[in-house]
């Protein structure tokens, strides 16, 4: 690191800087808004002012264009013209999915339970509220308990009151008998220890959609990248010392094919190690640490160190992706967690009916899920790809004449398994796709008294592009096969 000094202010920052902006040839200023210090709603609001500045005044108008291009793909305006999201004070920071995000969300999960099948993971369905007795075991009340959420029944606090002096915070604290799960892990190593198991079992992969709620501080929320409430694609395997390699290898290769799907180019490999503030010892570290470095290595991928970013419990690997305007992103995480199994005693027997111990991976290719429809929203500019449109087809007819035959085009995509919606207003043929243009539908099916009477549809794709004119069966024929094929048919 580096330290800027200017009068009585010095900065611990990468720098450089100047002593006056007059020095700058090639300086706009963007925006200003408010923040509290250090995220803290209790601590005084602080006036920012941002800018940017550049050598050249071709790099500082490229720089303009691309925020410009941000500001319209902005995912918290997408979401509310697209009818995808919408959030209530009610709820602060736990976004509401309407019906056309939901679909997408839902389509994400049904994709992740795809691999999970072919991958060899058993999805379980565990408690969101557990006893705190589980988070003392697991570390999370002494490491984490300002990031949660907790709750007392109307019995317990009543008992409490009668049996404690004090203020109503201190009869609060020991009424307090259950915590909401910011994490899935110290469920899955509740459930793991709730069976004797064998090494024939392992690797053993559970994976979990269960919501997660954690404490976010309020000056640190954004739309749905910093949320309270959240579901992952979540996982964790539970396996021996020589398997680790293998299973970081494998998940590896299970990020890169998914991130093909959703053109997620160039992947950046980092390793996180140990924070300041974390359990175990340093030689449970030293293990952890090595045997990711390891399997990357074995996989012949570059990566980067990021010294102190680990986890409480454990390092990771973080998987930094580039979207469509090359902002980077940082995604699937694999950990590798010698300190769970440790806490909570699991066990299980080898081949020689000796009690080992398991090593834990927590690992997550999307991530949070809210985040990550953030993320896609973005970088897809809310148009998505044939496969997770909420709407593949709009059947446009032209006039009442050609109701019949857009009734029957609508059945028969329907009962292709696409998902489509015929837009019966009496509207002229140009406010309907003016409509489905602005919904981002990628097929629009326009039929008029000739496409009725011959039986076909005149093919219109999202972005303008006019396809002619083709059968009912090979015009659903071609939506089903980028259906199925998860094709990234993302304009531009």
């Amino acid at each position: 690191p580096t330290s800027y000094v200017q009068g009585e202010f010095e900065d611990l920052c990468r720098g450089p800087h100047v002593p006056s902006t007059g020095r700058l040839k090639n300086l706009k200023l963007l925006t200003v808004s408010g923040a509290y210090w250090r995220g803290d709603e209790d601590r005084p609001m602080l006036q920012r002012i941002y800018g940017t500045a550049y050598e050249k005044k071709a790099d500082l108008d490229a720089h303009l264009a691309r925020l410009e291009e941000a500001r319209k793909r902005d995912h918290r305006k997408l979401g509310r013209e697209l009818d995808l999201v919408a959030f209530h004070p009610v709820a602060p920071a736990s976004p509401i999915f309407l019906p056309r995000g939901a679909r997408v969300y839902n389509l994400l999960i049904e994709y992740v339970r795809e691999l999970y099948d072919r991958h060899g993971y058993d999805e379980v369905i565990t408690p969101q509220i557990f006893d705190t007795s589980l988070f003392e075991t697991s570390g999370h009340l002494p490491t984490y308990a300002e990031n949660m959420f907790f709750c007392v029944t109307q019995d317990a606090l009543e008992k409490a009151s009668a049996e404690t002096e004090g203020t109503i915070r201190e009869r609060m604290e020991n009424a307090i008998r259950y915590g909401v799960k910011p994490m899935n892990c110290p469920g899955h190593a509740a459930l793991f220890a709730m069976t004797r198991r064998s090494y024939r079992e392992l690797p053993l992969r559970i994976a979990d959609f269960g919501r997660l709620h954690r404490y976010e501080r309020s000056g640190t929320l954004h739309g749905l990248t910093r949320v309270r409430s959240m579901a992952q694609d979540d996982a964790h395997v539970f396996c021996t010392l020589d398997q680790v390699q293998s299973e970081i290898v494998a998940f590896i290769d299970l990020v890169s094919e998914v991130y093909g799907v959703f053109a997620f180019d160039d992947a950046r490999l980092v390793i996180a190690t140990r924070p300041p503030k974390r359990l175990g010892s340093d030689e449970v570290w030293d293990r952890s640490e090595q045997a990711l470095q390891s399997a990357v290595e074995a996989r012949g991928i570059d990566f980067e160190i990021a010294k102190g970013e680990g986890a409480f419990y454990g390092p990771k690997i973080e998987f930094h992706v580039t979207d469509a305007i090359g902002r980077p992103w940082q995604l699937a995480t694999i950990q590798v967690d010698f300190n769970l199994p440790e806490r909570f005693d699991l066990t299980y027997v080898d081949n020689t009916s000796t009690a080992q111990r398991p090593v834990m991976l927590h690992r997550a290719v999307l991530g949070s899920l809210e985040r990550f429809m953030g993320v896609l929203i973005e970088h897809v500019g809310g148009a998505f790809p044939t496969w997770l449109a909420p709407e593949q087809i709009a059947v446009l007819p032209i006039t009442d004449a050609a109701m019949e035959h857009a009734e029957a085009v609508l059945s028969a995509a329907q009962g292709a398994g696409l998902r489509c919606i015929l837009d019966r207003r009496n509207e002229k043929i140009g406010a309907k796709i003016r409509e489905a243009e602005g919904k981002k539908v990628p097929f629009m099916f326009v039929i008029g008294e000739r496409e009725a009477a011959e039986g076909t549809v005149a093919i219109r794709r999202r972005g303008r592009r006019d396809e002619g004119t083709r059968s009912i069966e090979d015009a659903i024929q071609w939506v089903v096969e980028q259906n199925e094929s998860r094709a990234w048919d993302v304009p531009g």
